[in-house]
């Protein structure tokens, strides 16, 4: 039990830089690719969302996928209605990491380290690093994420830590933990990656751990109002969005939360705590889209209201 937090707080760095990390690699071996693409292949809101979804799978971060379309924004190669589209597919793409994670994968975590190594040392070649480097730092995330999971067994014999675990059964609470845990950490599969994990060991039931992802939804809008500082009035209106996005899906997640978690069990039958989790953070991106498609020219026309064109002064 000495060991407890230690091992699951160097888990967890090595478990949340591996993910920074990963992201940055992605971004240098994907992102003139994907910039490209963005710009081509935006022309409509549905094409906008499977575009925005692609390109986060790629990158393996929905918040330097936003970050990236406020960029473009900035720089006039895109319109505030093609961010939109952009945004819920990031949305949705960056709901891929959560099923990995909730596979038990870290066991095999030495396999795409050695690979990944051996790809960074005895390669000259610009592609084979590059390859090494991404099986690198899925494998030391893997292994950040094998040792959380082996640090929070003792967890189990706890009282003070079941007792602080049964709060997460209310929605309020959990989606309030996992918004700050969010704010701190910057990344939210890290977030849910935790929840994953805990329920992994069954030291967190199914209801704690939507509730923890619906909060880590909410706490992931932080950097990317901060990426709109300065930024153009359609960057604004592309970071409010995002914003506006992730507070009503949240609100609504909570408002239908136990019909929600009974709709989860039902379709996750037979599956484990984990799957559970990593199932609702799907079906939740994929309905908080659907839900807000019909309204996406009420808010286009809401937002440019709100944020009028800049008049010029002859």
């Amino acid at each position: 039990m000495d060991q407890t937090i230690p091992l699951l707080i160097g888990g967890l760095i090595i478990f949340v830089y591996s993910i920074f990390q990963l992201s940055e690699v992605m971004k240098d071996a994907f992102s003139e690719p994907a910039k490209e693409f963005v710009k081509k292949s935006t022309s409509n809101i549905f094409i906008a969302i499977l575009v925005g979804t692609i390109i986060t799978i790629l990158l393996d971060s929905s918040s330097a996928v936003i970050i990236m379309t406020i960029v473009f924004v900035n720089a006039k190669l895109l319109s505030f209605r093609q961010t939109m589209g952009i945004v819920m597919g990031a949305n949705i793409g960056t709901t891929i990491s959560s099923q990995i994670i909730a596979l038990n994968v870290g066991k095999y975590s030495i396999i795409p380290l050695l690979i990944g190594l051996i790809l960074l040392f005895s390669s000259k070649k610009e592609n084979p690093k590059q390859i090494g480097n991404i099986l690198f730092f899925f494998g030391l995330l893997f292994f950040g994420l094998f040792i959380m999971e082996n640090s929070v067994v003792p967890l189990a014999e706890s009282e003070v830590f079941e007792q602080w675990i049964a709060k997460l059964e209310n929605p309020i609470h959990g989606a309030l933990i996992g918004g700050l845990v969010t704010l701190i950490i910057q990344s939210s599969s890290a977030t849910i990656g935790i929840a994953i994990t805990l329920g992994k060991q069954d030291l967190i039931g199914i209801a704690g751990g939507i509730a923890v992802m619906l909060g880590a939804e909410l706490g992931t809008c932080s950097d990317t109002l901060i990426a709109t500082i300065r930024g153009s009035r359609d960057a604004i209106k592309t970071g409010l969005f995002h914003l506006f996005y992730s507070l009503v899906t949240t609100v609504v997640g909570l408002l239908f939360f136990h019909p929600f978690v009974a709709f989860i069990k039902e379709i996750s039958l037979g599956q484990s705590i984990e799957h559970h989790i990593a199932n609702a953070h799907v079906i939740f991106n994929i309905l908080g889209v659907i839900i807000f498609l019909p309204f996406v020219s009420l808010i286009e026309m809401s937002m440019n209201r709100l944020i009028p064109p800049k008049k010029v002064v002859v």
